[in-house]
């Protein structure tokens, strides 16, 4: 691993060899030892980015189908319930319902007589779980909407109910079409999962914030956190197209 973090410095080094007193490359330099010891203090938050996204994201799977069904439903009242969450939800930016989440849930539970704690970890995946289920709603949404109502009806001329068409006939259908949305909306928890420094959570962000604390080069420091992030975003771009090719997503037609 070690020498595949040699190009980066390299690179760096030689955009700032011109003013050596304005750059300071060594700080995240693999051919040294503190350089190497930075570098592996900032990757050991990669674990804990993956963590929170991944859990976050399945999360909002789940709850964005449950939140996007009603609206599909002929019911103005269960309409009303998805418009009423998707709007509430969308509007609150990501910041505020983080601090709400983790500073002010604990009192809600307490004022109920339970005493529920809420860490760091679990903070962020609530948070990024609820904030992304509306926009994973939409998509539901849209997807469902696209395929033609002749193939509900038929699914009902054989007897199937709402659920059976859905699980059977719809949605196996929808999934093809709403896979590369579904595939931005995980770039995008992930690179809201920055969010949970601010609480605490030993994330990619925060590491990187820490390390400038005590070395005082934010300039470095950030420039591998934003290629940290970049590898990442591409592994995960490059995951997502190899699941399209195999379910069929992107052919045309």
């Amino acid at each position: 691993m070690k020498k595949a973090f040699l190009f980066l410095p390299l690179f760096l080094l030689a955009a700032g060899c011109s003013s050596s007193q304005t750059w300071g490359w060594y700080v995240i330099n693999p051919t040294t030892e503190s350089g190497w010891t930075n570098i592996k203090f900032l990757i050991s938050g990669m674990g804990a980015t993956i963590q929170i996204s991944l859990i976050a994201a399945v999360l909002s799977i789940v709850i964005g189908l449950l939140v996007a069904l009603p609206g599909l439903a002929e019911s103005r009242g269960w309409r009303l319930v998805n418009r009423i969450y998707v709007e509430f939800v969308r509007s609150i930016p990501l910041l505020p319902m983080l601090f709400w989440v983790f500073y002010g849930l604990p009192i809600v539970f307490q004022s109920m007589g339970m005493n529920i704690p809420i860490d760091p970890f679990w903070g962020a995946i609530i948070t990024l779980a609820i904030s992304d289920s509306a926009f994973t709603a939409e998509i539901y949404r849209a997807g469902i909407q696209s395929i033609a109502k002749g193939q509900s009806e038929a699914a009902q001329t054989i007897g199937l109910n709402y659920f059976q068409t859905m699980r059977y006939v719809i949605l196996p259908q929808a999934i093809r079409r709403i896979l590369p949305p579904l595939a931005n909306q995980f770039i995008y928890v992930v690179k809201m999962s920055a969010f949970a420094s601010v609480i605490g959570m030993q994330e990619l962000t925060r590491r990187a914030n820490e390390l400038v604390v005590t070395e005082y080069r934010p300039l470095e420091i950030y420039t591998l956190l934003v290629f940290e992030y970049l590898v990442l975003v591409l592994i995960i771009s490059a995951g997502v197209r190899w699941l399209e090719r195999r379910m069929g997503a992107d052919e045309r037609g």
